[in-house]
């Protein structure tokens, strides 16, 4: 509550012209009002003091007027005595819960409330609780799931740093498992800390998952390793096993068991177990030791992680004409990047379908047998890049129409042997300096006789070499045809540059390169999807917002937001919730909020320009079990927090005694602050008022005693 003193001793009037000036207004309302009264005969017959009051009346109404051309000013002292706050602050977090329950949470809160009221008739008392987070009001509910002390003193000098802070009070257990040790918080407060230690610092038979170390994503296929941390007090000499299984909906599939002998009262010990992504989406593990008889708490003997597998692989298609050795060559090649899915086919396979095939090499195709113009038809449909590979079986005439790369002008019955030469003009990924150099030396390949240019569209990266002449036709060259990323070779006997590589260097490390950069480049994925939806990450802790963001695109690829977009997410039980994206800017945002654990898969779908566009996702929600893996309160953090700040520890039996111990405190006092106001005195609306009333009573007797 703010005290303010008595004003009106405080004012004080002032000129901006020398105070003197005033007998020259009194002087001039006086000439005025003697020039209108002095000498009318008007008013005779009526009461002989009538003119000596209307004289008054213009005497003051003009002496007050011209008193305020010279600007005076009203200067007021405001006094303001701000009592000191004191901040009660309350540890939300599960652990807290262990000690507090029934009857003694009973007992605590009429303390806490005790303590409240005899704080509150000499200081402003603000509650705060924390845990996942600071915020103000206490509700003795103990559900957060981590705690965070240095965020709460951090949280303390943002509020109230700029404020009278006499002092602050902190209820907890003293464990935290989120942020820096509060004592070395970069948060500089001046006030006293008082902590009231919760909890028991007894050590309790207890058994414990302590910490899992395990990386965030894998990939499909791959193996990785999880480190898990195991822990007991006062357990010695006995037997457990420690289990990794994985959850599969309902079903939980063992996967490994180590036994594990506690040995002494104070037991840590370390283990790895290797794991394997076999299936893509978010995969859920569990790791847990058996329970022993007398255990404090069981609930900590499990811990379940989340390992985000993706299926980063691409599905390579390499559809020959007929048999080849060069497909052989390059199938090797590919397979040994752990991301391709390779496949080879046959263009006359039935039941092929092109269309489940992120990238497609075409070797001697189209050719006189195989015109594969349905394929194509479908490749460019669902604008899958592809590489040409052009051997001496291919129909060049067809090949012309099916890239826009090279021009072509050759029956394919003649043929030349030629070796590559690498374009010092080609930007558009890099290779190693040993292909630049070893490449031209190898082994020659077969390429049609004839008449090949490249075209602007065309990123050449090989030229042919015949014989000892460096050509300007191109070996292999890039771009794009509609828009489609394309590359041909014009040439077969591949296998022979990889046989080559290998007798010169006992290795295929520059066949390698020069196939897999130039895969890897024309297999790159673009997103050309007009309606997108984003998500930072695909697994979420159980008290963070699941936040979206979307952006739709038009014909040009500009971001618009006019139509709405709807959302839908549904839980593994089927249970739907939607929403409706918020328009931000020229995107979309949606806080969905926090979800409980589970597996979740979303949709959003919007119309535009007549179309429906749709975007389907999955995300997890993971549990956070910080809380339940420490039983043992740690007052040794309360003390050293409230001795570095000049505060004490008390009990929770003692909580309300610090109201005592604050108000002796010497620190803790009121601050008095003064205030000067200035105030033009023609601001103040009673001058009005007085002129208005003195004018209008004038003008009221001059009418009714007979004037105008």
């Amino acid at each position: 509550m703010t005290d303010l003193n008595d004003l009106f001793p405080m004012l004080d009037l002032t000129f901006q012209y020398p105070a003197w000036f005033l007998i020259f207004c009194a002087l001039l309302g006086l000439g005025y009002a003697m020039l209108l009264y002095y000498r009318d005969t008007t008013f005779r017959e009526q009461a002989p003091r009538l003119h000596l009051w209307l004289g008054i009346m213009r005497w003051l109404t003009v002496t007050i007027l011209s008193a305020l051309l010279l600007s005076p000013l009203l200067k007021s002292l405001l006094t303001e005595t701000k009592r000191p706050v004191v901040v009660l602050a309350q540890d939300q977090s599960e652990s807290v819960a262990t000690g507090l329950s029934g009857e003694a949470l009973e007992q605590y809160k009429q303390n806490w409330q005790t303590l409240r009221e005899e704080l509150s008739d000499e200081y402003e008392v603000r509650e705060l609780a924390f845990g996942d987070a600071v915020r103000e009001g206490v509700n003795f509910e103990f559900s957060d799931k981590v705690t965070n002390l240095s965020e709460l003193l951090r949280g303390i000098y943002d509020l109230f740093g700029g404020q009278n802070l006499g002092a602050v009070v902190i209820a907890s257990d003293g464990v935290y498992n989120e942020g820096s040790n509060p004592a070395y918080s970069d948060a500089q407060l001046s006030a006293p800390i008082y902590s009231v230690a919760l909890g028991d610092t007894t050590p309790k038979k207890d058994l414990l998952v302590k910490r899992v170390f395990h990386n965030k994503i894998a990939y499909l296929g791959d193996k990785f390793t999880v480190q898990i941390d195991v822990a007991a007090t006062n357990c010695a000499g006995q037997q457990t096993v420690l289990n990794i299984s994985k959850v599969e909906g309902e079903q939980t599939r063992a996967l490994h068991s180590i036994p594990v002998t506690v040995v002494g009262n104070d037991f840590f010990t370390t283990k790895e177990v290797t794991l394997e992504a076999d299936q893509p989406g978010v995969a859920q593990y569990r790791v847990s030791v058996a329970t022993l008889p007398g255990e404090a708490s069981t609930a900590n003997n499990r811990k379940d992680i989340f390992i985000d597998v993706l299926d980063a692989r691409q599905k390579i298609l390499l559809l020959a004409n007929s048999p080849h050795p060069d497909v052989s060559a390059t199938r090797q090649t590919l397979e040994v990047n752990k991301n391709y899915q390779v496949t080879v086919g046959m263009a006359g396979d039935p039941g092929l379908d092109v269309a489940k095939y992120d990238f497609v090499v075409l070797h001697n195709l189209p050719s006189n047998t195989n015109e594969i113009s349905g394929i194509l038809r479908v490749l460019n449909d669902k604008r899958i890049p592809r590489l040409f590979i052009a051997g001496m079986q291919t129909n060049f005439t067809e090949l012309a129409k099916e890239q826009g790369l090279v021009s072509i002008q050759s029956d394919g019955r003649q043929s030349d042997d030629v070796q590559g030469k690498v374009s010092s003009q080609f930007a558009s990924f890099t290779l190693d300096s040993k292909v630049l150099t070893e490449l031209p030396k190898f082994n020659p390949v077969t390429s049609a006789f004839g008449k090949f240019a490249a075209t602007p569209q065309a990123q050449v990266l090989l030229w042919k070499r015949i014989g000892k002449i460096d050509t300007e036709q191109p070996l292999l060259a890039f771009g794009e045809t509609n828009g489609i990323k394309t590359g041909i070779f014009l040439g077969e006997g591949l296998w022979r540059w990889r046989l080559f590589d290998y007798m010169q260097h006992q290795n295929h490390d520059i066949f390698d390169e020069l196939v897999g950069k130039s895969v890897q480049y024309l297999s790159q994925k673009e997103d050309k999807r007009k309606f997108r939806v984003n998500l930072d990450k695909s697994i979420f802790n159980e008290n963070e917002p699941v936040m979206f963001g979307a952006e739709l695109y038009n014909d040009n690829y500009e971001l618009v937001n006019d139509p709405d977009v709807a959302m839908s997410i549904r839980n593994s039980d089927g249970k739907e919730f939607t929403y409706t994206f918020n328009k931000l800017g020229k995107a979309y945002s949606l806080n969905a909020g926090i979800f409980p654990v589970g597996n979740y898969t979303f949709r959003a779908q919007t119309t535009f320009n007549g179309q429906n566009l749709s975007y389907e996702g999955r995300f997890s929600v993971r549990p956070i079990e910080l809380e339940l893996f420490e039983t043992t309160a740690n007052h040794s953090v309360l003390r050293q927090l409230s001795a570095q700040y000049g505060g004490e520890t008390v009990a929770p039996s003692e909580l309300a005694s610090i109201a005592a111990k604050i108000k002796a405190n010497q620190t803790v006092k009121p601050v008095i602050y003064q205030t000067t106001k200035t105030n033009p005195l023609i601001n103040l609306k009673w001058i009005f008022a007085l002129l208005a009333g003195l004018l209008a009573a004038e003008w009221f007797l001059r009418r009714y005693f007979g004037s105008y």
